[in-house]
């Protein structure tokens, strides 16, 4: 396969692996609609920056993180779900304004930016997503000792990330003039509620995985 096959390739599993609603999905729409794409989109990177870490191990096959990711994962998950309801809690205490300070906007956007970072670093589903999906490419993926390839398919999951998050950012802002303080305080009602609900979720399947 040529590198801009690989890049096709590597941006097809960016898109795949970002489109699932979840919690990053649900900050960078909340930064969309009060900031503007430019925010939302910044949001994402954080996210596109961990995608980009599992791709690359992922790709490059070091074995012994990757052993370690696999066999961390219960430990993952509690993190994982420990910071999903901790931003969660936060968002419900938020009152959002669509008119807000410029101060506390950049503060609010570099660390939404970090928790998507993180967020995504402990997601079970993102780890073993970009394993499985990578691992199962067969002949697709680069032979061993192809690093352009390699780099080429990293290089491509990361435009694929971004991809994404630039059109739900683009998306979400134009049709943001319909939007006011009641709709964003329902929004967070919501977004809170299920970042919480999905780090309960979290919290269940490792309890499961423990007892059974």
């Amino acid at each position: 396969m040529s590198v801009f096959g690989f890049i096709a390739l590597g941006v097809a599993i960016g898109l795949i692996t970002s489109a699932p609603v979840g919690p990053v999905n649900i900050m960078t729409i909340r930064h969309a609609v009060q900031r503007g794409a430019r925010e939302g989109i910044l949001v994402g990177l954080g996210a596109v920056l961990a995608d980009t870490i599992y791709a690359a191990v992922a790709v490059f096959g070091v074995s012994a993180v990757t052993q370690f990711i696999v066999g961390q994962v219960d430990l993952i998950k509690l993190v994982g779900g420990t910071l999903l309801i901790a931003f969660g809690l936060k968002i419900l205490r938020t009152h959002p304004h669509l008119e807000t300070e410029p101060g506390n906007g950049a503060a609010g956007l570099w660390a939404d930016a970090t928790a998507a970072f993180f967020m995504t670093l402990t997601n079970p589903g993102a780890v073993l997503g970009f394993i499985a999906i990578i691992g199962g490419l067969g002949s697709w993926r680069p032979e061993h000792g192809n690093h352009i390839g390699a780099l080429a398919l990293v290089s491509g999951v990361a435009l694929g990330a971004l991809l994404w998050w630039t059109l739900v950012s683009a998306a979400v802002h134009r049709f943001s003039g319909q939007i006011n303080d009641r709709w964003l305080e329902s929004a967070n009602r919501i977004a809170g509620t299920v970042l919480v609900l999905f780090g309960l979720a979290v919290f269940t399947d490792l309890a499961l995985t423990i007892l059974f």
